[in-house]
């Protein structure tokens, strides 16, 4: 990790295309302002880490519903495991 000291209305650079102000300094609080491409996702580590979570969630649901799935189409008389057929 990388520790730097900014001072207010000071930067950071990150590769070409992003930039970390320090905008305000509140006791304790640091009001950061970040510019980077609207393609990059920017989150505060809290909100990632719930994503992360509903990701991982999402993709264990995805695969009970499959199975699930599955039972509603019975495959074809004479179908054999794996779409070969007789």
């Amino acid at each position: 990790m990388l520790v730097l000291t900014r001072k207010l209305g000071e930067s950071v650079t990150i590769g070409d295309s992003i930039k970390i102000s320090v905008i305000d300094i509140k006791g304790r609080q640091v009001r950061l302002g970040i510019e980077a491409p609207s393609s990059m996702a920017i989150h505060r580590e809290e909100i990632y880490a719930r994503i992360q979570e509903e990701n991982r969630q999402a993709s264990f649901d995805a695969a009970v519903n499959m199975e699930k799935l599955a039972t509603l189409f019975p495959r074809p008389k004479g179908e054999k495991k794996g779409g070969e057929g007789k």
